[in-house]
């Protein structure tokens, strides 16, 4: 896919806890333009551990970044937000497994449209991404969907952002200066 875009796109992946959506929020801090925090979780009602740690999410945002929910249609936030903000979307990870029982036709269409409307943003987008390929093959279907789902959204968006951080560790690494683009 070719696209043509005038904003900046940055991806943010790396392992639980280590520190991604603390350096996507420093990211997006710096574009010092307004910020439209997108978080994908659901709060779950019997879950009080799920509800503390989104929580800590918020408490951590500054009480003037504007939010806007999303946890199944991204791609009506692009539309929704002015075009000369920044727009950090907080989990691509949460997203796809909201969206983890739809038919594989109707997710690759869902796809193909979040891309587009990627590449196309007007807007500064920042994504953070959890990594979850690195382990042991999940021995469940839904599992094995899951990471397959997630690791392909992730190198589609790396294919097209124009940096690619990996936060491991409490550091960031900037993939798109070391590394070399594959696709």
């Amino acid at each position: 896919m070719n696209f043509v875009r005038s904003a900046e796109i940055i991806l943010v992946t790396g392992p639980t806890r280590s520190g991604k959506s603390e350096w996507a929020e420093s990211l997006a801090m710096q574009s010092q333009k307004a910020i439209f925090y997108v978080p994908t979780a659901q709060m779950q009602a019997g879950d009080r551990e799920w509800q503390d740690r989104i929580q800590r999410h918020i408490d951590r945002r500054p009480a003037a970044w504007q939010t806007c929910h999303a946890p199944f249609d991204l791609v009506a936030v692009f539309a929704d937000c002015p075009s000369d903000c920044c727009l950090l979307i907080d989990s691509l990870g949460t997203w796809v497994a909201n969206l983890l029982e739809q038919e594989d036709a109707h997710w690759d269409k869902v796809l193909e449209m979040l891309l587009a409307a990627i590449a196309e943003a007007q807007q500064d987008v920042i994504l953070v991404a959890e990594e979850t390929g690195w382990g042991v093959v999940p021995a469940y279907p839904l599992g094995r969907k899951f990471r397959d789902r997630l690791g392909d959204l992730i190198r589609k968006v790396g294919a097209i952002a124009d940096r690619v951080y990996l936060v491991t560790g409490g550091y960031a690494v900037d993939l798109a200066q070391l590394g070399t683009r594959i696709n």
